[in-house]
């Protein structure tokens, strides 16, 4: 998702990066374009550097986050954020750690619609469930499953398990288990990173600060 630099939009628009290029699809959402066949209508054309990326889902219907036990468990869908944008240290944190895992976003029939980075912030100084619900970001693109070969994970038998006796929608998204952690911020511009993804970078701010 994205949407031009110049222009405030809430959620922004699916795209398809050629080169240098941005390439506007005829889509709501992302959802939307899995759903669609992944066929969706060319619009506008605007240079990389003119747009803002935006978080590929701005309110998955759930998140499913993986052990290592192949077990998972839930995330909040309402603390997604985008490439770019501020965090805050949830109240009571002395700073937070950012934590680089590879999602699976559910496109048509219960299956991979695409890949991305994810940002999984942890907040050690909390306890329980309160250290993980505050933030997760994602982007900053979605790599297709015909453009990336993901060997090292099973996506196919994550999604079968979180399926059993339930369904999924477009939009879900199956995290893969583990994760490489960084040091803990407090404050300033954290990124983590994933080859082919390149970058997904936040800026960290403490609670009640003032943003410039």
């Amino acid at each position: 998702m994205f949407s031009p630099a110049d222009r405030e939009l809430e959620r922004g628009w699916p795209g398809r990066i050629e080169g240098g290029i941005v390439i506007q699809l005829a889509a709501q959402t992302l959802q939307a374009f899995f759903t669609g066949g992944g066929g969706a209508r060319e619009h506008a054309e605007y240079p990389l550097e003119e747009v803002v990326l935006r978080a590929p889902v701005l309110q998955p219907p759930s998140i499913r986050i993986f052990s290592r036990d192949g077990d998972f468990s839930f995330a909040n869908p309402a603390s997604i954020h985008g490439p770019g944008e501020v965090i805050h240290v949830p109240e009571g944190a002395d700073g937070i750690v950012p934590v680089a895992r590879l999602a699976a976003i559910v496109g048509a029939d219960e299956s991979v619609g695409g890949y991305t980075l994810m940002n999984d912030w942890d907040a050690p100084s909390l306890h329980g469930a309160k250290a993980l619900d505050f933030a997760i970001s994602l982007g900053p693109v979605v790599i297709t499953p015909d453009e990336l070969d993901v060997h090292w994970v099973d996506f196919a038998q994550l999604c079968a398990y979180a399926a059993k006796n339930t369904r999924l929608l477009p939009g879900d998204l199956i995290v893969a288990a583990g994760g490489a952690r960084k040091e803990l911020v407090r404050e300033g511009e954290a990124e983590v990173s994933l080859e082919p993804f390149g970058s997904l970078s936040n800026v960290v701010v403490q609670r009640g600060s003032a943003i410039s």
